[in-house]
């Protein structure tokens, strides 16, 4: 039987979470896998908590539904932890990565799940000294496949390159790449 993993992203409107949900499901379809990604709509307007989900399977995926029980789940604004329950459903031994100042330690004391793998990153920071903006998608990309490795780093490079390059001019793309890169180098493990 073949493994599927279910990625929900946490984010406010504006991050990227959309972004990121989709482009990790595209990155996915480049090494041969199957997979979703799609955002939870809603009234979404800059700075409201939203959602976004991916799925990456060896086999087709015949599930068309949000994501209540994940295995990773991904937060772009540690100030969601107070708000949202970002853990609920989340599966016994899952990852949870956030972006934030604090230490694994600091962050696993305001989560309602235990017994899980804990990572974090300033991406936001990473974001702006690399893009220029504080947009953290890119960044928590990079360290979601250091957490999990449910990709390979160089996959996730070319996506951002193949993504970004139809609309941004190179510097903005070589930008995102470097976030990416130092993420991927920078995340922390409770």
């Amino acid at each position: 039987m073949a493994h599927m993993t279910e990625v929900r992203w946490h984010g406010r409107g504006g991050q990227g979470a959309k972004t990121a949900a989709t482009l990790l499901a595209e990155a996915a379809l480049s090494e041969g896998k199957y997979s979703q990604g799609f955002p939870e709509y809603g009234p979404e307007r800059e700075g409201a908590p939203m959602r976004g989900f991916t799925r990456i399977s060896d086999e087709p995926i015949r599930l068309h539904c949000t994501i209540d029980s994940p295995d990773v789940v991904v937060v772009l604004d540690d100030t969601l932890l107070e708000a949202v329950d970002v853990c609920a459903g989340l599966a016994t031994g899952g990852t949870v990565v956030v972006n934030t100042i604090l230490k694994p330690e600091d962050i696993g004391k305001k989560l309602s799940a235990s017994e899980t793998k804990l990572f974090t990153v300033n991406a936001t920071q990473i974001a702006l000294d690399e893009i220029g903006r504080p947009i953290p998608n890119t960044p928590m990309l990079g360290a979601l496949i250091k957490a999990t490795g449910i990709l390979k780093i160089d996959t996730i490079y070319n996506e951002v390159q193949e993504k970004l390059g139809k609309k941004f001019t190179r510097q903005i793309i070589d930008g995102n790449i470097h976030a990416v890169k130092r993420a991927y180098e920078e995340v922390k493990k409770e």
